[in-house]
């Protein structure tokens, strides 16, 4: 991929404003139709929520709980899709809903099999009522005390950042042009008051340029009310911003393949502990906010929530001590009025057309819907732009990376058939095969592969996003940071200075994740 924009496209057919799921997703439908497409992001491609979710495509069963039948069957039927078209980064996971309680499995077991049904040709595997044996024989870590059994069901799993990378890389493939670290601070117009452009500042540069389009998608998620308000400064806020945390701890704590669905919290919410790389990923919590911030921060009581929570059910009582990682981020759940609850908003995904600048909003929605997102708002952004009207290919559109078969890679499976490529960079130097630091499993030919062709710009993207050695181990993700920056300033053709600086940022980023013992 190649961080530069064509002048030559101007107007662009659409301009979008946000790189994570749905800004990317958007990209790729629009690119893949035909149109001339540029994203810009004010950071890295899904810096903020798209890279911070609990690592499932599902359905939702809380969403079914609720009565939201509709949401439920098009998640059912786009994380069908995602498996098909990127199964090297989607699989299925089994859950278990432990009982202990008579009439627990019973109850669940109803609930359950509804959610096979509506899943239909979509399912990723039935439902079926376990005994205690069975469970422990699953989870061998799950607390036995009063235990009576379970219910089995199944959803997917998935690594966010890295389909994110892969969205990108699509998107480009396809024929859009894509800048991270370029934010938008201004819209364009024209006399009619219309807005035909943006203007955006590139970081690495300092420099500020504007670009004309012929429609402005902002796909900015939590921020969408700041660029709503460039619009219009009294622009009313839609966004109602809620913060979840997950914990990250030894795979000990979740040793087998089998996950666990907590199917109600203190606060009425439903958990998950699952198995995630070689870790136990744990959450999340739903707190409403009043800001947004790129690197939102664990809440010294969220941390205490998941803690006292997941405990209820491990046989060994997790403590702060145990916690390699914490990290928040922040849905963009679309305000409801007289709802005071963020737990209580839809998930739906909403599309707003400001009737006099034109200006298109799409927020809400999760990972799990993205690609029907994306159709819609490119749907409706076609039309409103006039242009030729074209049918949407992505539901059979392959994501890069694509491998039917990539745990034939090992570690590298998440990269799918790119690995193929990394492993050619280790055949040429087996150098590249060597970890970048012995704190961390990611080797040199990776941080060369991200920079070279995954737009890896910063240590962050390295090791946040491109990797997830951040989420698996914050204090090892540190003690690798300067490595990791020189090896990347190679990489980049940047100088001791710059990988100074990179390092000693990323070490202050990278505190927030870590929690102080108990």
């Amino acid at each position: 991929m190649i961080r530069a924009i064509d002048d030559r496209k101007q107007p662009w057919d659409m301009i979008i404003i946000g790189g994570g799921a749905t800004g990317l997703g958007a990209a790729v439908d629009a690119a893949s139709r035909g149109y001339d497409v540029v994203l810009f992001e004010q950071a890295d491609f899904s810096k903020g929520t798209s890279s911070r979710s609990t690592k499932l495509v599902h359905g939702g069963v809380r969403y079914l709980q609720q009565g939201n039948v509709s949401l439920v069957l098009e998640a059912l039927r786009e994380r069908g899709l995602l498996l098909r078209n990127a199964p090297h980064l989607v699989s299925d996971q089994a859950f278990i809903v432990p009982s202990y309680e008579w009439w627990e499995s019973p109850f669940y077991g109803v609930g359950l099999k509804v959610y096979d049904m509506l899943a239909g040709k979509y399912g990723f595997g039935k439902s079926r009522h376990l005994s205690k044996k069975d469970v422990i024989d699953q989870i061998p870590s799950i607390s036995q005390d009063g235990l009576r059994g379970g219910t089995l069901y199944y959803d997917g799993q998935f690594d966010d950042s890295r389909l994110a990378v892969n969205l990108a890389q699509t998107a480009y493939s396809q024929g859009a042009t894509l800048l991270n670290y370029a934010g938008v601070v201004g819209l364009q117009k024209n006399a009619d008051g219309e807005i035909n452009g943006v203007r955006f500042r590139d970081h690495e540069t300092g420099e500020e340029h504007e670009v004309a389009g012929k429609v402005v998608i902002n796909a900015t998620g939590p921020f969408a009310d700041g660029v709503r308000k460039m619009d219009h400064s009294d622009a009313k806020p839609i966004i109602s911003p809620s913060q979840g945390v997950h914990i990250v701890l030894d795979k000990s704590f979740i040793p087998g393949d089998t996950a666990i669905m907590v199917p109600h919290t203190d606060d009425g919410r439903v958990m998950f502990a699952i198995p995630w790389h070689d870790v136990a990923v744990i959450g999340t919590t739903d707190e409403g906010v009043d800001t947004c911030d790129l690197e939102p921060k664990p809440m010294d009581k969220e941390i205490t929530f998941i803690l006292d929570n997941a405990n209820k059910y491990l046989a060994k009582p997790a403590t702060r001590d145990d916690i390699k990682a914490a990290f928040a981020g922040i849905r963009p759940l679309v305000k409801a009025d007289g709802t005071s609850s963020t737990s209580s908003l839809s998930r739906d995904h909403t599309i707003l057309i400001d009737p006099d600048s034109a200006l298109v909003t799409i927020a809400g929605g999760k990972w799990t819907t993205y690609r029907k997102m994306s159709e819609d708002v490119v749907d409706q952004s076609a039309a409103l732009a006039g242009l030729e009207s074209r049918r949407c290919v992505t539901k059979e559109l392959p994501i890069r990376g694509y491998h039917r078969h990539s745990e034939r890679f090992g570690r590298l499976k998440h990269y799918g058939a790119d690995a193929v490529h990394i492993r050619g960079l280790i055949e040429g130097d087996s150098a590249m095969g060597e970890p970048v630091h012995p704190s961390v499993k990611l080797t040199r030919a990776e941080v060369a592969w991200g920079c070279r062709e995954e737009m890896a710009r910063t240590v962050d993207d390295m090791l946040a996003r491109r990797s997830r050695e951040l989420l698996f181990d914050a204090s090892a993700a540190i003690e690798a940071s300067d490595a990791v920056a020189e090896a990347m300033a190679a990489e980049l053709g940047k100088d001791a200075n710059w990988a100074s600086e990179q390092a000693a940022s990323f070490k202050e980023l990278a505190a927030a994740y870590t929690v102080q013992a108990g």
